[in-house]
């Protein structure tokens, strides 16, 4: 291997690691999966730490070993001992230092990485889902686990007579007879297990879940429970010698990428990926209980789906996490939800310097310079047809190839290195995907690998441009990418305009426009490769994909409807967190409507969802938002203003809560309502969870002001009031709106 391999791969090739675990004294335990058999082996490695300041450590004399690394970065001394306590105790807190978890620095210093000679179906998985009377764990209880254990086995336990404390006792057994390799679940960080700690600390029964120890560790997270001693932060928790792994991840990073998911709940991404069939069982989570009391057959079957849905959601789109963790020096479970940038690109770079014996720099402010940001142009609104998508691939990591724009101060040029086999090696991995046949788990695991590389080479622009946040950022390198972008999208538009595309929108991702009446699929393709061949050699455009229908509605806000019907919303526009759930709902029948080109039914749409309000309806659930409070109670009180959240908040009877906690809320006729749901970060119970005392002319304003006028520059402005008039409130003399029809615009 080059040394260019081994930042990217590690050099250590021991094959069948499923998961490490380590400790401050310097014990590493390693489970390998050998030809299905699970192997345990024990490991000494010398804990370490990098620091600019090494004086603190010349006075323990033989305890420790200083190594001086080379170069002119900070972190220029790496220094060892026997455990890591003697080396935290002795470290300069207000000096640049780097100390990583105990298994991160098993990894890097030995060039191991997981999973090496495995497929993702070599590894046990096993998902388990609660049932429980309520979503508050200080006073509700699980009544009900589903569990389906690694050989696709389906079992349920229920508490009845036995007792919820038995009924935990059970779920522990079974997850040790099974000995699984990876416990997953959707929002299993965000519900079922922050639940069933809280339930077994009040019940006393102890949660050895992991092949060691007997109990579950913790560590930080962008997105979990919240710290009993510190609610603004979060934490999740860690089974050792075992990975936990919430499907719900692999669903927002998938979305991420693609914008294509309907929501990110299990139900709609398993429906969306084909997963869910017509004889699914639905309840709804509030009555679940009490769906159990009377008909306890019909939840089984529920949760029986639950599991088996969960399961494959996490196989149809955990693959890239699989993939990463045989590349960074990191936990697979950490893999799965960290950021691109200081999640995978960071552990690479420092494997990389470390390998080298070369000096890291350390995190430092830029000098000021602004960000100029992506290239990006809006060209026309409204409506097109005959849609091409021209895909510039990785446009800004080729640039930074084409042009070998990296950052100044990576002296052994790790960063360009990383992305140039990155970007060669996923292009092998797509063709052996496409090569391999369909369904096939050669193909699928060529495209997670693809999809993996995809994920680190898309962030190295970004990881360029972040400031403080990355080690080896440089806004002058970034700005520089940029200013190429820019002017290969203007390359790239007089070359398609001159051919007779109408350009619609062009940024970093491609180009969309409108083909001429007439032309073929050939004809795309072919004016596709005329332009490519026109573009720098690292740089390569893609037909990659054609549409029957746009709507252009803002920058990377758009709608795309297939030939074969299949309709794409992107952009907050259409797609938010925070929408209301019955907005979206009028948005996709609307839009689909537009685009097919039935103009009266985008107007029937609007004044159905009028009536559906004003008769009530609409659930309660589908006028609320999801939102994050942003201040602490003292902040908010102490503003002097009033806002919707907080004010829910306070009505329900609470007086505190921590920053980042997301709600569910909707206008009441009082003026401010909490719903409750699985999501929600606050506890507590709610005696009617459909009350239906929203307040109903200010939800049809808002369907008119905010998901109406989204579809407001498909038309001529008179045409749009008379489509989104007020039905109670109709003009006699109104444009019919089968005369209207859309239009297309310069922005």
């Amino acid at each position: 291997m080059t040394p260019e391999d081994e930042w990217l791969w590690g050099w250590d090739p021991t094959p069948g690691i499923v998961s490490v675990w380590a400790d401050a004294e310097g014990r590493a335990t390693v489970w390998r999966r050998l030809r299905g058999a699970l192997v345990r082996e024990q490991a000494r490695f010398r804990p370490w730490v990098l620091t600019a300041d090494d004086a603190p450590y010349t006075r323990l004399g033989d305890r420790v070993e200083v190594r001086r690394l080379t170069g002119e970065g900070e972190l220029r001394f790496r220094v060892e001992a026997d455990t890591l306590g003697v080396l935290t105790r002795a470290l300069r807190r207000d000096a640049p230092h780097l100390v990583l978890p105990p298994e991160e620095q098993y990894l890097v210093a030995t060039g191991r990485t997981s999973f090496g000679g495995l497929a993702y179906d070599d590894l046990r998985r096993l998902q388990f889902d609660l049932e429980t009377t309520g979503l508050d764990p200080e006073h509700d209880h699980i009544f009900l686990v589903a569990i389906r254990d690694p050989d696709g086995a389906v079992e349920l336990l229920e508490a009845d007579e036995r007792g919820e404390a038995e009924l935990i006792r059970g779920l522990v057994v079974r997850i040790r007879d099974a000995d699984p390799d990876v416990i997953e679940n959707h929002n299993l960080h965000g519900f079922d297990l922050p639940f069933l700690v809280r339930r077994a600390q009040r019940l006393g029964v102890p949660l050895p879940l992991g092949r060691v120890g007997d109990g579950l560790a913790r560590r930080g997270a962008r997105r979990g429970t919240a710290r009993d001693d510190d609610p603004e932060r979060r934490i999740r928790w860690v089974a050792p010698g075992r990975e936990l792994l919430d499907s719900m991840d692999a669903v927002l990073r998938h979305d991420f990428a693609t914008r294509e998911l309907p929501g990110h709940g299990l139900k709609a991404v398993a429906r969306h990926l084909g997963v869910s069939g017509p004889e699914r069982e639905l309840i709804r989570g509030d009555q679940i209980h009490a769906v159990y009391l009377r008909d306890p057959e019909r939840v089984r079957r529920y949760a029986r789906a639950d599991v088996v849905e969960a399961a494959e959601v996490a196989r149809r789109l955990g693959g890239p996490a699989f993939a990463l963790a045989r590349m960074a020096p990191r936990r697979y479970e950490r893999l799965a939800d960290a950021g691109p940038a200081t999640g995978v690109l960071d552990p690479l770079l420092v494997r990389a310097y470390l390998r080298a014996g070369a000096a890291l720099p350390a995190h430092a402010p830029g000098d000021g310079t602004p960000h100029q940001g992506a290239a990006l142009r809006l060209i026309h609104v409204g409506v097109a047809q005959r849609v091409v998508k021209a895909d510039v691939a990785s446009l800004y990591p080729s640039l930074m190839r084409t042009w070998r724009l990296g950052p100044a101060r990576d002296r052994l040029g790790a960063l360009l290195a990383l992305v140039e086999r990155l970007v060669d090696q996923r292009l092998a991995a797509k063709a052996r995907a496409k090569a391999a046949p369909a369904g096939s788990p050669e193909r699928f695991a060529e495209e997670a690998m693809s999809a993996a590389m995809k994920i680190v080479v898309n962030s190295a622009y970004g990881y360029l441009g972040a400031g403080a946040l990355t080690r080896f950022s440089d806004v002058h390198a970034a700005n520089e990418v940029t200013r190429h972008g820019r002017e290969l999208l203007d390359q790239l538009c007089r070359e398609l305009s001159g051919r007779g595309g109408v350009l619609l929108e062009a940024d970093t991702d491609g180009v969309y426009f409108a083909a001429p009446e007439g032309w073929t699929e050939a004809d795309e393709r072919r004016v596709v490769a005329e332009v490519d061949a026109l573009l720098p050699p690292m740089v390569s455009l893609e037909h990659d994909g054609r549409y029957r229908a746009m709507l252009s509605h803002e920058p990377k806000n758009y709608a795309l409807l297939g030939y074969g019907g299949d309709l794409v919303l992107r952009g907050v526009a259409f797609r938010s967190s925070r929408a209301e759930p019955f907005g979206e709902a009028f948005l996709r029948r609307a839009v689909r409507a537009l685009l097919e080109g039935d103009v009266p039914g985008v107007q029937a749409a609007f004044r159905e969802a009028v009536g559906a309000l004003r008769a009530r309806a609409v659930t309660t659930a589908d006028v609320s938002s999801r939102v994050k409070l942003t201040k602490t109670p003292e902040e908010y009180l102490g503003s002097g203003r009033r806002e919707l959240p907080y004010e829910a908040v306070l009505a329900s009877g609470r007086r505190a809560w921590a920053r980042g906690a997301r709600i569910r809320v909707y206008r009441s006729t009082a003026g401010a309502g909490l719903l409750r749901d699985a999501e929600d970060d606050l506890g507590g119970a709610y005696v009617d969870a459909d009350p239906r005392d929203y307040d109903v002319e200010h939800y049809v304003r808002a369907l008119r002001d905010t998901y109406a006028a989204r579809l407001e520059r498909a038309f001529a402005p008179d045409d749009a009031k008379a489509l989104f008039a007020d039905p109670a409130q109709l003009d006699l003399f109104a444009r019919s709106a089968s005369r209207i029809r859309p239009v297309l615009r310069p922005a």
